[in-house]
């Protein structure tokens, strides 16, 4: 726990990644449980042939988002919230964290509950002993977090290739059980639900993630290796995880991995499988908060940060967060990617591809123009009838863009701050 991991400041080129490294960080944090039973509503209502397309479809999209924002993460060496400061301000930026910190925190606290009421459930212990273990998962999952990258790595570097395993057995067991593709044609779908709602299932459930997927990417020592880790994750990984929540879902009527390895008769590796998908999403999450949270707070004292987001989501968790899952999910979809299209339109259309140096630049307290664009997107998403997540980005991007050329006063940045961190 030597090193802070650079929370206020670009990452160093002698301390960045390889491929494997930044993939196997990558790849932990999409494998979550939150995403399978997305894919387990989308099984529900498609067919396998319709299925499918639509699943590489909505992973496809949110796997180019989140490519793009980790080559822009990688070339600058700052992560999403560093970048909030140079299209929001110094002052400004500070709405990104809080957005930002508060939609990790939830998934903390609702990462928390359900390994304490799914353990319970799955081995029979009393319910009594449910709140003691979400003060005990809730504070013990944030130590890797609090390492830094490198007790990430160590962890993924073990779990994702296991997680890999179990899944691919998983998946095989259940294609041998509905007598493999033929059987999976026959299923007829239950529920209804358009295209357009089932890519933004897809695209909602870890968009957000993907945004602040950039905390890990800008540690890729190239900008390629950035791209592909990323892609592999929100591309590959996080695909598969829907693909295995709608196959579980069509053949078991059960979403979650875990619950559909029990029903296959694989108890031991449901339970461990159990620990490790929530384990590897969970010390990214709490690292996302810790990061929004030095950038909002302007403090090198991450570890302390990130034991206080453990505390402040375990509190949620015993309250009650695990019942709160599907808002938070529109929540997400809604008013988070636009940030992204700020970011993307600031990088490349203001700073032309290349960021200053965060130490020395100049910025101002409030740049209304990236401002105002955050909120015309999320406007547009939040009222859009069709894709909201991509009608955000696309619509702050835009705004940001023509705001660029207006050259009104009242649109331009505030005085430069004076206080540099």
């Amino acid at each position: 726990m030597h090193h802070s991991d650079y929370p206020l400041s670009e990452v160093p080129l002698q301390a960045r990644k390889g491929l494997l490294s930044t993939s196997a960080v990558l790849l932990g944090f999409t494998f979550f449980t939150a995403t399978m039973w997305a894919g387990g509503s989308l099984g529900q209502a498609f067919p396998i042939g319709q299925l499918l397309w639509i699943i590489v479809a909505g992973n496809l999209l949110l796997g180019i988002y989140a490519a793009t924002l980790a080559y822009i993460a990688c070339q600058s060496g700052l992560n999403a919230v560093l970048m909030g400061r140079f299209c929001f301000g110094e002052k400004g930026s500070k709405l990104s964290d809080i957005f930002l910190g508060f939609t990790q925190i939830g998934w903390y606290a609702w990462g928390t509950a359900t390994i304490a009421l799914v353990l319970v459930r799955t081995t029979g212990m009393p319910e009594w002993l449910e709140i003691p273990l979400m003060v005990l998962f809730g504070f013990g999952f944030c130590v890797t977090a609090m390492i830094g990258y490198r007790g990430m790595d160590w962890l993924s570097r073990f779990a994702v290739p296991a997680m890999m395993l179990f899944i691919l057995v998983s998946l095989f067991t259940g294609l041998v059980d509905v007598r493999g593709f033929a059987g999976l044609s026959q299923q007829t779908p239950t529920e209804s639900m358009s295209v357009a709602a089932a890519i933004t299932v897809i695209i909602g459930t870890f968009i957000s993630g993907g945004t602040q997927a950039t905390n890990w990417s800008r540690f890729a020592r190239t900008p390629k290796v950035a791209v592909i880790a990323t892609l592999a994750a929100f591309f590959i990984g996080n695909g598969l995880m829907v693909l295995t929540g709608a196959l579980g879902t069509m053949i078991y009527q059960q979403a979650d991995i875990v619950d559909v390895l029990i029903a296959q008769g694989f108890l031991s590796l449901a339970v461990l499988m159990l620990f490790l998908n929530i384990w590897t999403t969970q010390d990214n999450t709490i690292y996302n908060f810790a990061v929004a949270g030095c950038n909002l707070l302007r403090t090198e004292k991450r570890r302390m940060v990130t034991v206080s987001g453990a505390a402040i989501g375990t509190m949620l968790a015993v309250g009650g967060m695990y019942n709160l899952l599907i808002p938070f999910l529109v929540l997400l979809g809604t008013f988070i990617p636009p940030m992204g299209g700020v970011i993307m339109a600031d990088f490349w259309l203001r700073h032309r591809g290349r960021y200053p140096a965060l130490a020395s630049a100049q910025l101002p307290d409030f740049n209304r123009r990236g401002l105002a664009a955050y909120a015309i997107g999320a406007g547009a998403a939040y009222f859009s009838p069709l894709l909201p997540p991509l009608v955000g980005v696309a619509v702050a991007a835009g705004s940001y863009a023509v705001l660029l050329r207006l050259k009104h006063a009242t649109l331009g940045d505030s005085f430069p701050s004076t206080a540099k961190q």
